[in-house]
């Protein structure tokens, strides 16, 4: 066995693990959902990503033969045992309890429902865009929060008139506004862990990219509604002290309070709340705590084995072949953001998720800001940003996928009215090409 020293040399071979579970997981992904679907599954769910992400951990320990197999776990035990890795595995621990036991409760649907109480006729899209915006950054959650507004939407588009995929693609819009910069997000803390900053400081560079993308969707959609007829939006049920916890748990989080605090105090009252108001019951909320954090288990095996390939191909070479790369074809602080931006949407294209894509594209982003000296809070901004305009827009995501599943429409027709991700887009590109210093 040769010695070992230094840093290891770039080598491009050294990439092979993740071009294999990329591979794996798209191929399957294009074949189950284009040539052979399977009845009742999404295409890209069919294989699991855990199993892909496993076959290409097996690649990386037969590829990196420099070291000996105990060598390569302990090169993946160090990368799992890292304090970032750790945060973010109690982090999602909380983050599905807290989604768990804010839908038992109820809280979920009163915080929609009150919000839709107070949105006019007329101005119907705009404003179910808007809560959207909100439910999605209090939940944390674009799936959630399209699972909730979209029946919502497509009755409100069908009583009134309104064009039905551009009624569902304003929620899928304002769902993915929130996801990108909520505090409990699984997209923030794996782009907040990955990259050593503060949720804080993300959230603030990540605002200077979204609102102006939102605001620009929210005036073009309140042009459209002014030129079409009003909507009957009706009356909502909803109880006020079952949404007070996601109001208290967003202004925790913004005036800068503890993750675990804030996930915590979310918890607390939800479950006290869902018991005293009758809308649980003791056994019912300790259950759908735990329905929540298995939901998150997947995202935590993903993390587990990203870590562990990302350490062998970075021991192998494969990183320092990527920045050697980038060097050559990306200069300067420019061509480092534009660098990590693309390969997040990449990524996220490959995997048709915006949490996987983060989590793999993180430690190489991390190396590609350290060498371009971009600002760790600048590079989470671009990795949580891009993935979620990635996921926002492919057909095949599970946004676009349940979305149009709902509606009773084709995930294709909704793509051109998918204003929000569309104007992101532009926006992060604006930034890059006049915000970034040259070398």
């Amino acid at each position: 066995m040769e010695q070992i020293t230094g840093q290891p040399k770039a080598r491009a071979i050294a990439l092979l693990p993740i071009l294999v579970f990329l591979a794996l997981y798209l191929g399957a992904g294009i074949w189950y959902e284009y040539i052979e679907p399977v009845e009742g599954q999404m295409g890209f769910y069919v294989m699991s990503v855990v199993v892909a992400f496993g076959l290409a951990l097996i690649v990386a320990f037969v590829q990196n033969r420099r070291r000996l197999f105990i060598e390569n776990i302990q090169l993946c035990a160090k990368s799992i045992g890292d304090t970032n890795i750790t945060i973010m595995l109690f982090i999602f621990l909380m983050a599905g309890a807290f989604s768990g036991i804010a839908k038992a409760a109820g809280g979920v649907e009163s915080t929609a429902h009150l919000l839709l109480n107070f949105v006019p006729g007329t101005f119907a899209v705009p404003g179910l865009f808007l809560i959207a915006c909100l439910i999605s950054m209090s939940m944390g959650t674009s799936v959630g929060t399209i699972t909730v507004l979209v029946p919502i939407a497509a009755s409100v588009a069908q009583n009134a008139g309104l064009s039905l995929p551009l009624t569902v693609g304003s929620v899928v819009g304002g769902a993915m506004f929130g996801d990108n910069l909520s505090f409990i997000s699984d997209t923030t803390i794996a782009a907040t862990r990955t990259q050593g900053t503060r949720m804080q400081d993300k959230f603030y560079a990540n605002l200077k990219l979204a609102l102006p993308a939102a605001v620009v969707t929210l005036m073009v959609l309140f042009v459209l509604a002014l030129s079409g007829a009003p909507a009957d939006l009706g009356q909502f049920d909803y109880s006020l002290l079952l949404a007070l916890p996601y109001f208290l748990v967003l202004l925790m989080a913004l005036t800068g309070r503890n993750v675990f605090l804030v996930l915590g105090t979310g918890i607390t009252l939800f479950f006290i709340l869902g018991i005293a108001t009758g809308t649980t019951s003791l056994s019912k909320a300790f259950s759908a705590m735990g329905a929540g954090t298995n939901g998150m288990f997947e995202t935590m095996i993903v993390t587990i084995l990203a870590a562990s390939i990302s350490a062998i191909m970075r021991d192998g070479g494969g990183f320092a072949a990527l920045l050697a790369f980038i060097r050559k074809h990306f200069k300067g602080q420019r061509g480092g953001r534009l660098g990590i931006g693309l390969l997040t949407v990449l990524m996220d294209v490959a995997t048709a998720n915006n949490t996987v894509a983060i989590v793999v594209a993180g430690p190489i982003a991390k190396n590609i800001s350290e060498e371009y000296g971009i600002e760790a809070r600048d590079s989470a901004s671009l990795l949580d940003t891009c993935s979620c305009i990635a996921q926002g827009i492919i057909p095949y995501g599970a946004q676009l996928l349940i979305a149009s599943a709902i509606a009773g429409i084709t995930s294709l027709s909704i793509i051109p009215y998918l204003l929000y991700p569309f104007f992101l887009a532009v926006a992060v590109l604006a930034w890059i090409a006049m915000g970034a210093k040259r070398a």
